[in-house]
């Protein structure tokens, strides 16, 4: 399982988004900042509340604008970049 968790903060709903990638599954988690763990960037961050997420085959030909659109609606063009350009350069997305 391929994992990254993103620590956005002030640009994102909740401030982290968590990325699971096993084989052609893709999880795309947003979840709310864990003060006890530290306010800083540099803390530790996986024991972070969930609050939303998506869940997507990357051979499903809709998978890019799905995840496009649930993190359009978390954080900013470039957040939303960032992250997809992560889930690309570590599974094949069909770009339809």
């Amino acid at each position: 399982m391929i994992k990254k968790t993103f620590k956005i903060g002030e640009y994102m709903k909740g401030g982290v988004c968590t990325v699971e990638i096993l084989g052609k599954d893709i999880a795309v988690i947003a979840k709310d900042w864990d003060f006890t763990a530290g306010s800083l960037k540099t803390s530790d961050q996986s024991n972070a509340k969930e609050f939303d997420r998506i869940e997507v085959k990357a051979d499903d030909h809709t998978a890019y604008r799905q995840i496009f659109e649930f993190l359009s609606d978390l954080t900013s063009a470039y957040y939303c970049d960032q992250i997809l350009n992560y889930i690309k350069e570590n599974v094949t997305l069909i770009m339809a």
